[in-house]
């Protein structure tokens, strides 16, 4: 037998020099783009972005200093298609939509899913929403209209409604000469959702049980009955905890009546988890939204706020001290141990309120566990105090050989532990039950009570005590 020859396949794989091995693009080559760029060499440029994957445009742009985004955009303008933009971040993305023309924006959330085309509309001024949905196609503009009328970061918002609902009476070959004779149904998916007359979902059928079972077959009788149903006002959070609790790939989005009006997919959902975790970790700290495309005013504006916030929390602290001003006089070695204790209290707070607040957001802390939750940081913080309060009081006598102040000073900090577990706790919960964020607000407050309490744990214990120097 001769030797069968296989034919070289070509590969599409991106040369080695454009991304590094964290997938990042290189600095090298992103400055070999902007060279091109601002050397007028349009063709160049081009040459250079076009392998990329439309998620590395993407970042391509996040990478490019604002005043060059524009130049960019001239010289790859037919790269830039809609999925390029639904991957942009939200500033980038703004800045480049505000430099087309509505009919150009039509265009792009043409070429998208409903919920990628309202990612790119929604921030859009009034007048500009209206003229980009002239533009649009009577049907995609009903569909993207539809989900503006819902409540930002809702499931109406999120939903596409690009999907495949059969009826329950159809068997498994009619479903399949229907896939195969309609052209203008969507192509990206992987279950057919199964409707009654009233196009309530009953049920989900995958690709892979079609494919494998008899044409004559019912629907009805291959479809799993069991799913998970998300109403269209849910927001996008509880949503996200529904995707990660039943490990789901798509679930069915129903109105008020029940009725199947759009499907969310697993790929939304992972920007959403790592959207909504970032907001909570940057609100503890009140940076805003921490995005480091956000115009300077924007981000100056918010830390100011929050930080005029602190600066009245700090005042409060300090006239508890001021309650205090003959003891610290009398013996002015309080005045350098006191921010010890309620320092080391806020790193405590800070740390209970960070726990709490995810198990809050992600639903593990519920009415049910709640009591047990404040016990077990009780618990924790009682232990931490002790240890820490036999720790600085070793040391402060081994330092000042001053066995009183040395019981005062861990009293005090076994006390502000103890504080500062309790608040950690049901300061975000208190918060959550009146239906205020707790990772915006909580941290103001533990930190208020863990630097007052500490102060005043500290001074009033010095005072009982009688020490003076």
């Amino acid at each position: 037998m001769s030797e069968l020859e296989l034919p070289e396949v070509e590969t599409d794989t991106q040369p080695e020099t454009q991304l590094d091995r964290d997938d990042h693009l290189r600095p090298e080559f992103v400055r070999a783009v902007l060279d091109a760029v601002e050397d007028g060499d349009d063709e160049a440029a081009r040459a250079l972005v076009e392998p990329l994957h439309p998620a590395d445009i993407a970042d391509l742009f996040e990478l490019t200093p604002q005043e060059d985004r524009a130049a960019l955009a001239r010289a790859v303008t037919d790269l830039l298609g809609g999925d390029v933009f639904a991957e942009m971040n939200d500033y980038v993305r703004e800045d480049l939509i505000d430099a087309l023309e509505p009919h150009q924006v039509a265009d792009l959330a043409s070429e998208l899913d409903t919920d990628d085309a309202v990612a790119i509309i929604e921030d859009m001024d009034e007048d500009e929403q209206r003229a980009v949905l002239r533009a649009l196609d009577p049907d995609d503009r009903a569909a993207i209209e539809e989900a503006l009328s819902y409540a930002e970061e809702s499931a109406g918002r999120l939903m596409q409604r690009e999907l495949i609902a059969v009826p329950e009476h159809w068997t498994v070959g009619d479903a399949i000469d229907y896939l195969r004779g309609h052209e203008e149904l969507t192509t990206d998916f992987w279950e057919i959702f199964v409707v009654d007359p009233a196009h309530k979902p009953i049920g989900t059928c995958q690709l892979s049980w079609m494919l494998r079972t008899p044409r004559g077959i019912a629907i009805a009788d291959v479809m799993k009955r069991e799913q998970t149903l998300i109403p269209v006002d849910m927001d996008q959070e509880e949503v996200a905890l529904r995707f990660q609790k039943y490990a789901l790939i798509s679930a069915a989005v129903v109105d008020h009546g029940g009725r199947l009006v759009g499907m969310i997919t697993v790929d939304d959902i992972v920007h959403i988890i790592s959207e909504e975790a970032g907001e909570d970790t940057l609100r503890l700290a009140g940076a805003g939204d921490g995005d480091i495309n956000e115009p300077i005013r924007l981000t100056v504006r918010t830390r100011f706020t929050w930080l005029v916030v602190n600066l009245g929390t700090a005042m409060v602290a300090s006239s508890v001290v001021g309650l205090f001003q003959g003891t610290i006089a009398s013996f002015a070695l309080l005045a350098v141990l006191m921010p010890i204790v309620s320092g080391m209290g806020g790193n405590a707070g800070t740390q209970t309120l960070a726990v709490v607040v995810r198990a809050l957001a992600t639903n593990q802390l519920t009415s049910s566990n709640t009591a047990r939750m404040i016990g077990r940081e009780f618990r924790i913080a009682a232990a931490n105090g002790v240890m820490l309060g036999t720790l600085i009081g070793c040391g402060t006598y081994v330092i000042f050989h001053n066995p009183n102040l040395s019981i005062v000073i861990a009293a005090a900090m076994l006390t502000n532990n103890i504080v500062a577990g309790l608040s950690g706790v049901l300061v975000p919960v208190t918060l959550d039950k009146f239906r205020i964020d707790p990772a915006v607000s909580s941290a103001v407050f533990v930190t208020t009570m863990t630097d007052t309490m500490g102060f005043f744990s500290f001074l009033g214990l010095a005072s009982l005590w009688g020490l003076h120097g």
